[in-house]
């Protein structure tokens, strides 16, 4: 039976609760909190005092993801202490302070601040740190490594004065590293002693399709050397590298990523055993030699004698300790090494017995070197599946690995071998027992995942795809599927489908569409406030293509629009409407804003600067639209859209031209993206910035397109989006020219609105759509469809069919008849719409909207 780890002779006071001190905040932290929490042991609970001492000088983050830094996530989005998390049980942590010392014998636990803390039980969890090789010069100015958040803020700062960097290492991180520093616009070197990338995930067939395909990228690798010694110049800073073969590398900066070692120095010195190459030896339940001692992740030399260096294990010995702590049995013995990750794009999984060491094993491989893929599955002699590794195309990964231990029922030939070549067959995870794990990062089975209907509901109670995200895919398939996934009650296909079938048919009306492709009950009937406007969306998105009137309000498009496309104006809470003119990219001339002014004042509109860079006028009567609206074609305005699901804005900072800082000239691109893709429908409305630097002005990773200016050209973001659900834009493409910029987006916008659902927006439909965002790179970066052509001339039809929705209003007397408050009495105003003063301006009077204030009468022989 487990003992309970909280020896009364040490407790600190008679009637106090135990204390847990634990040392060291990062993933694994984090997870025995959490384990801790889920056991109730906490001080909400009364049951612990818990004590966190965090060296870094923010809390626990997710450094598996630690790349995507570079592709626009915020330190804050990668954080994995949820908001209020701390507080709710009464954890207390103790930011930048780390434990400098341990006293076995007192049980207390001394923090660089000088304050001291007794614990009954003790928990390191200090991870580990990078192994930088003892080579001359390792220490010059331009020397990192690369392991924090830290690392990855001073390597970006010193990369804006760097053109070249090489890093040593061509593992895992080394990889990422790599494409970090390509990222940030730096001639790239990776530098490999062993004989191929990635030596303990792949084998050399894996090897040889990762180096072609990362060759590919335009980074130089060297495989075989080593750094002999970092140079410098007079003033210290690196300046090249000399390697082990002879030959020199001239580069201006360096980052160290060969291996890491366990933190284990607090151990040392206060006496606790450790392995003869490091780690803290611990026993089954991650117990040290002292048994109010535990350690758990990297620093831990677990009881097989191996040092885990991946966050999965890790977790697997924080539930461990938490449950021994908490009075239950537990053990960790061992757990599965297989990794499932992007490097620089490519696809890299390796699981069980990747290099095939089992005794009379075989190999099953396929390798196709153009495309850069690679697959091997090993197989034992009674056919069961040992190991794999899969390079360039890992689809099968989430299927395969839970496999493994097991025979395969199908030749394993036939998983490897592409379409039209004997495969591939697809096994799907209903192939799978109950028992097979399918997250292996929080250990979480088939049988666990089947007892919910929804990926969040997973996520919330299983913790399952919350770590590295390999196994979303597969727990998307497993979860209850809708039989019926149509739009609504009148059509029986989705928003893409519909969109499709417009496209393709050329079909220009609500009605026909329903006659001809909606569910037989409603043809004939008026459908639903569902599928008109989505209906009306799509014909208007593809007008010019199919022959549509592009103008929303005529004919029976008019009935299908949203309550805001009725008038082209946006309504306001008292009946009145607000006119947005467009300001591409923000720029405006004097003479132009004076008309603005003028018609604020005129018809005594409020008026206010928006965050998108234009100016909002508020309070029209629907009947002083077309008047407005007059004025303002006349001195050159046109619609903005605010009203529509369309593209908005495209903002921009000042750039090249007048800032100091700027390398691109922002200003203009974002103009000219914002004349190009104005009055564009969508699934739901869309917005844009260009900043013309890194320091990011104009906020383009919050937009559904961002566009940020590189010494080389553009980097391109997608998917982002603020509001109350924000999401920071994707790199989607980088240090493009003009014209790759926009042909990209064009694609992008085409493939969004062709196959995203009802408002849905882009940052939604990239987290949905299969794939995500590496399968719409293949599609518009890479043409992996063969749709690109199509997309481009969908766009075209656009950019060349675009009329002003408002300058053909105020020049048709037909459309204008709309335009009235009272159909039987045309030229009276709306007496509700009425207006107070406030700030020297308008706002609505709202009493008249809410009516008399009514007497309230008490029932007789009741109190008032």
């Amino acid at each position: 039976m487990p003992v309970s780890t909280f020896p009364t002779a040490h407790t600190s006071t008679a009637a106090a609760v135990p204390t847990i001190v634990v040392v060291g905040h990062g993933m694994v932290g984090q997870r025995f909190l959490e384990a801790l929490a889920d056991r109730g042991l906490t001080a909400s609970a009364g049951t612990a005092r818990v004590v966190v001492l965090c060296e870094e000088p923010r809390a626990a983050y997710d450094r598996v993801q630690l790349t995507s830094y570079f592709s626009g996530k915020t330190p804050e989005d990668l954080s994995l202490a949820e908001q209020g998390f701390m507080e709710q049980h009464g954890f207390e942590l103790r930011i930048g302070d780390p434990a400098e010392s341990l006293d076995r014998e007192a049980r207390t636990v001394t923090a660089r601040s000088g304050e001291t803390f007794t614990y009954d039980t003790l928990v390191l969890a200090t991870g580990s740190y990078p192994f930088v090789p003892p080579v001359p010069g390792k220490d010059s100015e331009g020397c990192f490594v690369y392991r924090t958040i830290e690392d990855l803020l001073a390597i970006e700062e010193y990369a804006k004065t760097a053109t070249t960097g090489a890093v040593v290492g061509g593992g895992l991180l080394g990889l990422e590293a790599a494409g970090a520093l390509k990222g940030l616009g730096l001639d790239t070197h990776v530098v490999e002693f062993a004989p191929r990338l990635m030596p303990v995930q792949v084998d050399e067939g894996g090897g040889a399709a990762l180096l072609r395909t990362i060759e590919n990228m335009g980074l130089t690798v060297h495989t075989g050397v080593g750094t002999q010694e970092v140079t410098s110049g007079e003033d210290g800073s690196v300046n090249g590298m000399s390697l082990s073969d002879g030959s020199s590398l001239a580069t201006d900066l360096v980052v160290f990523s060969a291996g890491v070692r366990p933190r284990d120095q607090l151990a040392r010195d206060c006496g606790l055993a450790v392995g003869q190459r490091g780690g803290i030896i611990v026993d089954d339940e991650c117990r040290t030699s002292d048994p109010a001692v535990f350690a758990i992740g990297e620093c831990a030399l677990a009881s097989d004698g191996r040092v885990y260096g991946l966050v999965a294990p890790g977790y697997e010995m924080a539930q461990t300790a938490a449950a021994v702590i908490a009075g239950n049995e537990a053990a960790f013995t061992g757990a599965d090494l297989s990794t499932k990750l992007k490097l620089l794009g490519v696809d890299v999984a390796s699981f069980g017995d990747a290099h095939g060491t089992a005794e009379g094993c075989l190999d099953v491989v396929y390798a196709d070197s153009r495309s850069g893929v690679y697959k091997k599955l090993v197989i034992g002699q009674d056919g069961t599946l040992l190991g794999g590794v899969l390079i360039g195309d890992a689809d099968q990964y989430g299927t395969l690995r839970p496999m493994t231990g097991t025979v395969l029922p199908v030749a394993p030939e036939q998983l490897v071998l592409p379409a039209g070549a004997g495969g591939p067959v697809t096994l799907g995870p209903s192939s799978l027992p109950d028992e097979a794990v399918i997250c292996s990062c929080h250990n979480v089975t088939k049988g666990a995942i089947c007892e919910h209907t929804t990926l969040p509901e997973v996520k919330k109670c299983t913790k399952a795809g919350t770590g590295c995200g390999s196994c979303v895919k597969v727990i998307g398939q497993l979860l209850p599927q809708s039989q019926d996934k149509g739009l609504c009650g009148c059509f029986s296909y989705t928003r893409s489908e519909l969109y499709e079938i417009v496209r393709t048919l050329g079909i220009t009306s609500y009605a026909e569409l329903l006659d001809s492709h909606g569910r037989e009950a409603v043809r004939g009937g008026d459908g639903c406030e569902v599928c008109k406007p989505t209906v009306g969306s799509v014909i208007a998105s593809l007008a010019p293509t199919v022959g549509a009137s592009g103008y929303v309000l005529d004919g029976e498009q008019a009935a299908l629009q949203d309550t805001n496309d009725h008038f082209l104006a946006n309504l306001q809470r008292n009946g009145s409407y607000s006119i947005v003119p467009r300001i591409p990219g923000g720029e405006i001339t004097p003479e132009k804003l004076i008309v603005i002014g003028e018609v604020a004042r005129d018809f005594g509109l409020y008026t206010k600067i928006t965050g998108g860079q234009r100016i909002d006028l508020f309070g029209a009567r629907v009947d002083q639209l077309p008047l407005i609206w007059t004025r303002l074609v006349d001195a050159g305005f046109e619609s903005g859209h605010a009203y529509g699901k369309s593209l908005r804005t495209v903002k921009s900072c000042v750039g090249q031209t007048w800032c100091r800082y700027g390398v691109q000239d922002s200003v203009k691109m974002a103009i000219d993206l914002e004349l190009r893709y104005r009055g564009l429908r969508s699934p739901h409305k869309l917005k844009s910035a260009v900043s013309g630097c890194a320091r990011e002005c104009a906020e383009a990773r919050g937009k559904d397109f961002g566009i940020i200016a590189t010494a080389q050209g553009w980097n391109l973001y997608v998917g982002g989006n603020g509001g109350a659900t924000p999401r920071h834009a994707d790199l989607l493409a980088q240090d493009l020219s003009d014209a790759e910029l926009v042909r990209l987006i064009d694609r992008f916008l085409m493939f969004y609105i062709r196959t995203a659902d009802r408002l849905e927006r882009t940052s939604t439909w990239l987290d949905r759509i299969e794939g995500g965002l590496e399968h719409v790179r293949d599609v518009v970066v890479h043409d992996s469809l063969g749709l690109c052509d199509e997309l481009e001339r969908l766009m075209a039809d656009h950019v060349r069919g675009y009329r002003d929705e408002w300058a053909e209003t105020i020049n048709d007397p037909e459309r204008l008849r709309r335009f009235v408050t009272f159909v039987n009495a045309p030229d009276a105003p709306d007496p509700s719409v009425k207006f107070v003063p406030e700030r020297d301006q308008v706002k609505p009077d709202l009493d008249i909207l809410a009516g008399p204030v009514l007497a309230i009468r008490t029932l007789e022989g009741t109190a008032s």
